[in-house]
């Protein structure tokens, strides 16, 4: 029988409530990590996630999640950062509110870089060759919602500067942008016609994403990829988006 792609490793998910979060963890721990989620609403029980609470939209709630991770895990050698708010159609770059700004990129662009950077530190000082992975998404070449679009493009430079300098001690920083996955914190009133332009002719769902992130955090598959963005979209990228409300 073969060893589980990720047998023996020890893996932090944030945003693993549902969606695209919940997904990555149920997979991580399916191929052998021991997983801890973390996210304000827990995943339901019998998903078997070894589950701590954290509100990423305090200042201080990523320093909080990070120790307490540490105290539980022992040591992190996966990291996955897939918490984000929702993003609104109507939060349009002339309507959407400072609050509104402020929560958006402060958990994916603010919160985003200072957990991974602390456990990149965190790997470091234990000689722990891991993988961090950052969920992004299309919107980050794509204008369509200021505040999502703003931090998506963020947290993609985070990623390859990160990549760039945890490279040489063995640890492999990369980003994932998923296309339309309903019920993952996209929200559509133009779903329909979303889906009917989609090559390959149906949504994604969190598993589609979850797989990906299990190859390229595996050292089987992903041992050579380092700071790229992997495309898990259906081919939406190769069409033209739907213009986006004023």
């Amino acid at each position: 029988m073969d060893t589980k792609l990720l047998e023996g490793e020890r893996a932090l998910v944030t945003g693993c409530g549902g969606g695209i979060g919940r997904g990555i963890a149920k997979a991580l721990k399916a191929e052998g990590a021991t997983v801890l989620g973390s996210d304000i609403v827990a995943p339901p029980a019998d998903d078997g996630i070894d589950f701590l609470a954290a509100d990423l939209g305090r200042r201080d709630g990523w320093r909080t999640l990070l120790e307490a991770a540490v105290t539980k895990l022992g040591s992190i050698s996966l990291f996955v950062h897939a918490a984000s708010p929702r993003r609104l159609e109507a939060d349009t770059p002339l309507s959407v509110s400072e609050e509104t700004w402020d929560a958006m990129t402060g958990i994916n662009l603010r919160t985003g870089f200072f957990l991974a950077r602390e456990i990149g530190r965190h790997m470091v000082e234990r000689g722990t060759r891991g993988r961090i992975l950052l969920i992004t998404s299309q919107h980050r070449e794509m204008a369509r919602n200021l505040h999502y679009s703003a931090s998506k493009a963020g947290m993609t430079m985070v990623m390859k500067e990160l990549a760039r300098v945890l490279a040489p001690s063995g640890i492999r920083v990369n980003a994932i942008a998923p296309g339309a996955i309903p019920g993952g914190g996209f929200v559509a009133d133009n779903l329909g016609v979303l889906i009917a332009q989609i090559p390959l002719g149906r949504p994604g769902t969190p598993d589609d994403i979850a797989q990906m992130a299990v190859a390229v955090l595996s050292e089987r598959f992903g041992r050579y990829v380092v700071g790229t963005t992997l495309e898990v979209d259906g081919g939406l990228g190769l069409i033209s988006w739907i213009p986006a409300k004023a």
